[in-house]
């Protein structure tokens, strides 16, 4: 047992990236591999690389410097959407030896049987109209709730984004396959499901792009619901124009899915709406905000917003900031435009100057701490279910309740993975919510 190989692993990015590096993760050890954590000396260093934000690019340069400060004759493998867009400028990275694309990523272990260093970084990746299959993912043993992918690609062609560069067409796995992996994560124990994918609104179509709906995503919610042993399910980000009144209307209702929507909206002004070529107008959002409100009240709602873009003036960052604040929206995840090579973005008129962008991303972020205040103080007083995370942070143990809200409570070891009910009291300095338990026997 003293020979076999030690790989580690690191994600950068998103749920589904999380789910991918979980399913390539199980693949090694497969192959007789020990996956260990990404501070300990490995002789594979596997880094899962995002190409949303100018910071992931940035990151990707300081993971690999980690990994060489722990071994330096490590082999180091890149894979991932940044891989596929930027192969070479990943392989000439000093420590790289290997940089895979997307549909080369999940056969990673065939690729890997000389770990020498190489003076530069060998490349496989493949032109992205080949990324026409569908491989299913899901991540499990990594914290309390799982990542299950149900969906890859995207057929929208929004010009700020790289994702369909990276990721190919829309996709969708069979929902017999989804519906296998939801119950071997249900038979491990995990409490939560996330559902994870690029566009999973558009859950169904075939797996060799075959634009025919096989399955609705209303479809896919039902089946799921309907599992036994899955005791909550959590839909990830969805587009406004893809979530309909009816799955709306099944989540209020449903046995498993929890009140807790994710929805990007980008901008609140119309005309940037139109130049981001989105799919919808800011009435549509308002709608979809308005039906969640009104068959759930306590309902979380978050929000994407992308600040200076171009083209986005004074006034049109003032109607999105009044449009959010107006809002019944919980909080805001923000991020500031970045020009992304080969978007149409890139060659549109009208830079906003960082020290604008940064100026707008603070004030909404300012806006979403307020939003987010306002939410757990109308939660004050309401009983709920809270699923704990194995984390003791400074003496306390934390988790989410089904609509979202952080609560803590003393750490406790046997609250890990249980869900407990209990009553949300009061809001700590640090923002999250304490809380009574209802269950006097939870108080062991």
């Amino acid at each position: 047992m003293e020979n076999r190989k030690k790989v580690a692993f690191y994600t950068l990015g998103c749920k589904l990236n999380f789910s991918e590096t979980s399913t390539i993760a199980r693949s090694f050890n497969d192959e007789g591999f020990d996956r260990v954590d990404f501070e300990d000396v490995a002789d594979i260093y596997v880094i899962n690389t995002c190409s949303v934000t100018e910071n992931a690019d940035k990151q990707f340069k300081q993971v690999v410097k980690k990994a060489m400060k722990l071994n330096d004759k490590a082999f180091v493998a890149a894979v991932g959407c940044y891989a596929q867009l930027k192969p070479e400028e990943l392989a000439s990275v000093d420590g790289v030896d290997l940089v895979l694309g997307a549909t080369e990523k999940f056969k990673i272990t065939d690729y890997i049987n000389d770990l020498s260093k190489n003076d530069m970084g060998e490349v496989h990746s493949c032109e992205i109209a080949e990324a026409d299959f569908y491989v299913g993912s899901y991540s499990i043993g990594d914290r309390t709730r799982a990542f299950l992918k149900v969906q890859d690609g995207c057929d929208y062609k929004c010009t700020y984004c790289t994702i369909p560069l990276a990721r190919g067409i829309s996709r969708s796995d069979a929902l017999e396959n989804v519906l296998k992996n939801a119950k071997e994560i249900s038979a491990q124990n995990i409490r939560e499901i996330v559902l994870t994918g690029v566009n999973i609104g558009d859950y169904g179509k075939g797996e060799f792009g075959n634009k025919k709906h096989e399955h609705t995503f209303l479809d896919l919610v039902q089946a799921l619901d309907k599992v036994e042993g899955i005791e909550r399910l959590r839909i990830s980000s969805i587009e406004p124009n893809l979530l309909k009144n009816e799955t709306i209307e099944f989540v209020s209702k449903s046995r498993t899915f929890v009140p807790h929507f994710h929805i990007p909206l980008q901008s609140g002004s119309n005309d940037i709406l139109k130049l981001m070529k989105r799919r919808y107008l800011r009435e549509v959002y308002t709608d979809r905000v308005s039906k969640i409100r009104e068959v759930m009240p306590h309902a979380c709602i978050g929000v994407d917003v992308i600040v200076g873009f171009p083209g986005e003036t004074d006034e049109h960052f003032l109607e999105t900031y009044h449009f959010l604040n107006d809002l019944d929206i919980s909080y805001l995840h923000v991020f500031t435009y970045s020009e992304r090579d080969n978007t149409e973005a890139v060659g549109m008129e009208g830079v906003v100057p960082s020290n604008v962008r940064a100026k707008r991303s603070k004030m909404l972020r300012g806006l979403s701490v307020k939003k987010r205040r306002a939410f757990y103080e109308s939660q004050l007083g309401t009983n709920r279910t809270v699923l704990f995370e194995a984390e003791n942070k400074e003496g306390y143990i934390h988790g989410f309740t089904e609509n979202y809200v952080k609560v803590k409570t003393p750490w406790n070891p046997e609250l890990v993975n249980t869900l407990q009910e209990i009553n949300l009291t009061k809001i700590d300095e640090d923002g999250s919510v304490r809380m009574e338990f209802l269950n006097k026997l939870a108080e062991v």
